[in-house]
């Protein structure tokens, strides 16, 4: 898997449009206070969509999903 980071150059109309298409997904996942195993096994497969993962999709999980989850806010339900 190949990782990359956007501020090397400018992030092409494609990388944004699917940064947004992942950060729509995410926050339709946490919306109900639990991400479930399922939610972040597709939140996984999408980053990975590309055959890359960059830095600012892994910034979008822990700022929307792992920051959440430390401070009480999300609950990650590893059985569903």
């Amino acid at each position: 898997m190949k990782f990359s980071r956007f501020n090397n150059k400018a992030p092409s109309p494609a990388e944004l449009q699917d940064l947004e298409k992942l950060k729509a997904l995410i926050e339709r996942a946490v919306a109900d206070g639990k991400v479930t195993k399922y939610e972040m096994e597709s939140i996984q497969a999408a980053m990975r969509a590309d055959g890359k993962i960059s830095f600012e999709e892994l910034e979008l999980c822990r700022e929307l999903i792992w920051e959440k989850i430390q401070n009480g806010e999300l609950e990650y339900d590893w059985w569903n």
